[in-house]
């Protein structure tokens, strides 16, 4: 029987080359956005729906999930909207700081609340969530973006003992960098003069030649599915080389070994 998979942040980069592999692997998608009247590609593919859905409201959410779920068997829900705050604490305003929260920690909450006791009624589904290689290790001028992510990191894992007694799995994918727009259109940030210094070094880690050395959208949605289809008893998949890289240094010196060698190298 064919398999359905809803996702969020289904527009462009990550989430649409999901919507893309899944649907050629015979999937059901259901691919939901913000503004689906915009979307051309994937509304031309047969067995994708876009839909319109905002993670920052509530009542959307559980309206657009109640609907689905009278037409659709679903058994895969990836939670993948989001984007990138960059700046130094200082920097950001409370507006922006706010934002931030409300669409990549409480999206994936709420999002995961309404499809929770559907999924414990049938004893069975999944949950795969994104999180970043930025919720595992924290990095200069992204204090915000980590909260968020290594937020849904403990959500996930403490969620994953929680429903393991419906038949329910929960799934954890934290990506390194991404050949995506991300880094545009899917991006926010604020400059503090205080801080340019320290701007600077990190954004040599974002020049044109690192970036492509990331990972495409599409190696990574490779992940995702192997996540869905793997049939593994593992919760963390850590996806692209850089990710992996700083996960292993991590694991071989340990977070305070790895915590002062990433600060002697951002000190001035």
């Amino acid at each position: 029987m064919k398999k359905t998979i809803f996702i969020t942040g289904a527009s462009s980069g990550l989430g649409k080359e999901t919507a893309k592999l899944f649907q050629s692997k015979g999937w059901q998608v259901i691919a939901t956005m913000r503004s689906p009247e915009k979307e051309k590609e994937l509304t031309a593919l047969k067995n994708i729906t876009v839909l319109k859905l905002d993670v920052t409201d509530k009542t959307q959410i559980e309206a657009t999930v109640r609907e689905v779920l009278q037409k659709y068997s679903v058994d895969t829900v990836l939670n993948n909207a989001g984007y990138g705050l960059i700046g130094a604490l200082e920097a950001l305003s409370d507006e922006q700081i706010t934002r931030q929260i409300n669409t990549n920690l409480l999206g994936t909450i709420r999002v995961t609340k309404a499809f929770a006791p559907y999924f414990r009624e049938k004893r069975s589904g999944m949950f795969i969530n994104i999180t970043s290689m930025f919720g595992l290790i924290g990095y200069p001028t992204c204090s915000i973006y980590a909260a968020t992510k290594f937020a849904l990191d403990g959500f996930s894992e403490s969620l994953a003992y929680e429903l393991a007694q419906f038949g329910i799995e929960v799934k954890i994918i934290a990506p390194g960098g991404i050949q995506t727009d991300f880094a545009g259109r899917s991006m926010d940030g604020s400059m503090h003069d205080a801080y340019q210094n320290l701007v600077d070094k990190v954004s040599e880690g974002y020049s044109e030649e690192r970036i492509q050395q990331f990972s495409t959208a599409g190696q990574i949605a490779s992940v995702i599915f192997e996540a869905a289809t793997g049939n593994k008893n593992q919760l963390r998949y850590i996806a692209g080389t850089d990710a992996n890289s700083l996960y292993n240094e991590r694991l071989k010196l340990g977070a305070e070994g790895q915590y002062r060698s990433m600060k002697k190298m951002f000190s001035f």
